[in-house]
């Protein structure tokens, strides 16, 4: 996976498959803490065959749900990811937590604007979620580079201050990138 998709992708901590503040059953909690152990542990095949064991026997779970999406999208599997996404934003409208994965997944394959619009709907939700904040940032930094391109592109004659903004857009998000790194 090149190396800009994951720096997208790792918005999501392995720790934040523990974060979801909800009210499940001890045998959910024990079912979900067990494929996080898994998971954690390196087994990532095993985790997801749990989850999803567990999921056939309550498949409108939403932490095992949610917890399955953020391992397909940890995995690269950003196909299936983004469908249990969607299905969680359509069965838990009120939740911002699937929106700003599903941004995030979008951000990564390029679809910015589609990213924007959920982050923008995440925070409708939610307006002091830091990480659709962040995630918010990250996507307006690439549609500027993306527009200092644009503009360059369109101009007769380059223009210096377009060419500085966009370096400087690149710089920032060079350093982002890297932070973002493993």
């Amino acid at each position: 996976m090149p190396l800009r998709i994951q720096a997208l992708l790792q918005v999501l901590s392995t720790g934040s498959l523990a974060a979801l503040l909800l009210i499940v059953t001890p045998t959910q909690a024990a079912e979900s803490d067990a494929a996080q152990k898994l998971w954690m542990g390196g087994k990532r095949a095993e985790a997801v065959a749990m989850l999803e064991e567990s999921l056939r026997k309550t498949p409108n779970d939403l932490e095992l749900r949610f917890a399955l999406g953020v391992m397909r999208m940890e995995l690269g599997e950003l196909s299936a990811a983004a469908t249990l996404f969607t299905q969680l934003s359509q069965d838990f409208p009120d939740l911002a937590d699937p929106l700003n994965n599903l941004a995030v997944i979008h951000a990564a394959q390029g679809q910015l604007d589609l990213a924007q619009a959920e982050l923008t709907q995440a925070l409708a939700l939610q307006p002091a979620h830091a990480q659709a904040l962040e995630n918010l940032g990250d996507v307006l930094l690439r549609q500027a580079e993306r527009a200092y391109q644009r503009a360059l592109k369109a101009q007769v004659a380059p223009q210096a201050s377009t060419q500085a903004k966009l370096k400087l857009a690149q710089g920032l998000l060079r350093q982002l990138d890297a932070a973002k790194a493993p």
